[in-house]
């Protein structure tokens, strides 16, 4: 005789298998533990279903079979992190024309100054940098040092390092110098001191992807973006936090902190490579966006972060936490610093089924030059909620004298296609789950990982499915308003801009605006003060580019930069 389970034995049991419609996992769980067929319309309600008791009945003699399959794979088949789906994601649509590039990158920079305080070195643009490098002014291993003295004095109260490499550093900075005296130059990078993202492996060193059950995990392989970086000449000072699982600013080891304002979390999940770029611990860093962790980090910091178009880095090495969305991208303190970067990491590779092969070209001089056309929304910069400083910076874009054009998003729930991010997230750590190892998470709050991942397990496959359609209809919106304009200034938070082109696989560029006066914001999982006081730190504003154009929003950005000049401006540590 079997036993019936109530309502919360029910739901407790489906939660472990997942893309059954929940209602089938009960059997993964007890021999035989479904009493009747009508103990389907619990499952029912959760995917918005409605079936008769002769539908159910038929649906129950199906079940144990799909079960069966789910058992068989999970014991017979292990899937690693790496493992990417067979099924993956291009930015690109069909029919449609992208403009063919070259790799080339010409820039527009000042002649350098005199070597002036080390302070000022650690701030310095990467040009600038390597034009003190290039001429003897400086040497890397000077310019290491002054980089780690600031890691010592100001990365503890920060907690923007998981591991600093002085030893591998040293000996980076030590090739670089020599390899300049002998006359072999690897480009604008070389000699440059950057922090990399704890969730890019590092052979022989911890990668830890900011989590807890992960934080003793050592990689015997580089990650690509880490070997072309040591290709192009970068010394690879320490690896940077990240919110767990990327997601947030609070990591195993403590929260990472805003430079501008400690007593708040630097914001995520590529909070370290942020906040150490915006302190001047390094000469830059490297993040990456999945939903918003270049923007969000920048935004808070004050850094100026590149998300380059889906597909342009690629990922092999790293940590997958959504395969259709995940991107790497530069954080430096300066524009054109975006474009060298991206120009060392660009590029396919056949470990990454998703990275393209496109070349990138900037020629900050001809585009200043070319006309952009920018479109915009005034209900983003309308109204009592709209910030100042946004509507300040649209000023400043109609001031640069590119011709502008009004433009209206279709209204579409665009908010609904975050369940494919918690659907890939919950696959990709489908072990952390199971294993109950995500106990082990040190956030552990309803919006947090773990428990996003074990909701996830109810979602219904079909709409999953469903949602991926829905998606190829925005990526159409889009590409239909991307006729109209070739860049859309809009507030970093605004108008679901962030959500859309994450999905779409749009670039964009977040750049500091100004600073302003406001409370703070409260760490990662801890409660709201019933006092917070205000501090004067920095605020952003984001440029969205078409399909493959980083050039034309880094030459927007540039020439916005000047006008500006918000480099003016450091944190006070």
């Amino acid at each position: 005789m079997t036993k019936k389970l109530d309502r919360r034995q029910f739901l407790k049991a489906s939660g472990a298998v997942g893309g059954l419609a929940a209602g089938a996992g009960v059997l993964a769980q007890e021999q035989n533990p479904l009493g009747a067929p009508s103990d389907l319309a619990i499952a029912e309600k959760l995917v918005g279903a409605n079936y008769t008791e002769e539908e159910r009945a038929a649906i129950y003699d199906g079940l144990e079979g799909m079960v069966e399959r789910t058992r068989q794979r999970r014991a017979e088949v292990t899937i690693n992190n790496e493992d990417a789906p067979a099924l993956t994601f291009d930015p690109r649509l069909p029919g449609a024309t992208y403009k063919a590039q070259q790799n080339y990158v010409a820039l527009t920079g000042e002649p350098a100054r005199a070597l002036p305080s080390d302070e000022d070195i650690a701030f310095a643009s990467i040009a600038e940098q390597g034009a003190w490098l290039r001429s003897g002014a400086i040497t890397a291993n000077r310019l290491l040092d002054i980089y780690l003295s600031r890691i010592r004095e100001h990365g503890p109260r920060l907690e923007c390092f998981v591991t600093v490499m002085e030893a591998s550093a040293r000996e980076e900075a030590f090739r670089a110098d020599s390899e300049l005296r002998s006359g072999r130059d690897r480009g604008p990078l070389h000699g440059i001191p950057y922090g990399m993202k704890d969730l890019a492996d590092t052979a022989g060193v911890k990668t830890s992807w900011g989590a807890a059950p992960y934080q003793n995990r050592v990689p015997s392989e580089d990650a690509v973006i880490v070997k072309r970086l040591r290709d192009a000449g970068a010394v690879l000072v320490g690896k940077t936090t990240l919110g767990a699982l990327a997601y947030g600013d609070k990591w195993f080891g403590g929260i990472t902190r805003n430079p501008w304002n400690t007593d708040e979390g630097s914001s995520g999940s590529s909070a370290g490579s942020a906040s150490a770029t915006a302190a001047g611990l390094v000469g830059f860093s490297i993040g990456t966006e999945t939903l918003g962790s270049i923007v969000s980090p920048s935004m808070r910091c004050g850094t100026t972060g590149l998300r380059p178009t889906f597909g342009r880095v690629p990922r092999t090495g790293a940590m997958a936490l959504c395969w259709s969305l995940d991107k790497f991208g530069p954080i430096c303190r300066y524009v054109d610093d975006t474009a060298l970067v991206l120009a060392a990491i660009n590029g396919v590779d056949a470990g990454d089924p998703s990275s393209l092969d496109w070349g990138f070209e900037y020629d900050a001089a001809a585009l200043a030059a070319s006309e952009i056309k920018i479109g915009y929304d005034p209900a983003w910069f309308d109204g009592d909620n709209a910030n100042p400083l946004d509507k300040a910076m649209l000023e400043q874009v109609q001031e640069l004298g590119f011709p502008m054009q009004e433009i209206r998003l279709p209204d579409l729930p665009y908010g609904t296609l975050i369940t494919l991010l918690e659907v890939e997230a919950a696959a990709a750590f489908e072990e952390l789950t199971l294993s109950n190892r995500d106990d082990e998470m040190g956030w552990q709050e309803a919006r947090a990982w773990p428990n996003t991942f074990r909701a996830a397990h109810f979602y219904s496959a079909v709409e999953a499915m469903q949602l991926d359609r829905f998606r190829r209809q925005v990526m159409q919106a889009m590409h239909d308003i991307y006729r109209q304009v070739d860049v859309i200034a809009c507030p970093s938070f605004t108008g679901g801009m962030l959500t859309i082109t994450n999905y779409t696989g749009h670039p964009c560029l977040v750049l500091p605006t100004g600073m302003e006066s406001r409370e703070s914001v409260p760490l990662t999982g801890e409660p709201v003060p019933a006092e917070r006081p205000t501090h004067s730190v920095p605020r952003g504003f984001t440029l969205w580019g078409n399909m493959f154009r980083e050039d034309q929003i880094l030459a927007l950005g540039s020439l916005l930069e000047r006008q500006i000049d918000f480099k003016a401006n450091r944190p006070g540590l």
